[in-house]
């Protein structure tokens, strides 16, 4: 039981994550000029930003929920298991940032979920 809370804690952070810094980067724009003087004005910029602030504190849950669930259970189930973030982040990327979606992409996350299934069984 612990084990797939840890799993979820995982996806779900991870997911979010990922969905608030994609955002933030969006707000932001293409990042273009790396001298370093730019560099240091996009870090100011990104660290005032909430969405990327929000994401990196949601990556790092994610990040040390995975330390905690490699703790209860085997790799070779908590590496397939957090590939649902996959599927997760692809439908959330659709409704919350209204991404368009392929069949293609949308046929490789149910394969995933198919492997995550046939991995924790």
């Amino acid at each position: 039981m612990t084990s797939w809370l840890l799993l979820l804690i995982c996806v779900m952070s991870g997911t979010a994550g990922d969905l608030l810094t994609a955002k933030g980067m969006r707000d932001h724009g293409e990042i273009d000029d790396f001298r370093p003087g730019a560099v240091l004005g996009i870090a100011r910029w990104l660290a005032r930003n909430l969405y990327m602030v929000t994401g990196i504190l949601a990556q790092a849950v994610s990040f040390f929920s995975f330390v905690a669930l490699l703790s209860v259970a085997e790799l070779s189930f908590a590496v397939p298991a957090t590939a649902l973030g996959n599927v997760v982040k692809t439908l959330f990327a659709k409704l919350f940032l209204r991404e368009h979606v392929s069949w293609r992409r949308w046929g490789g996350a149910v394969l995933v979920t198919t492997g995550v299934i046939l991995v924790s069984m």
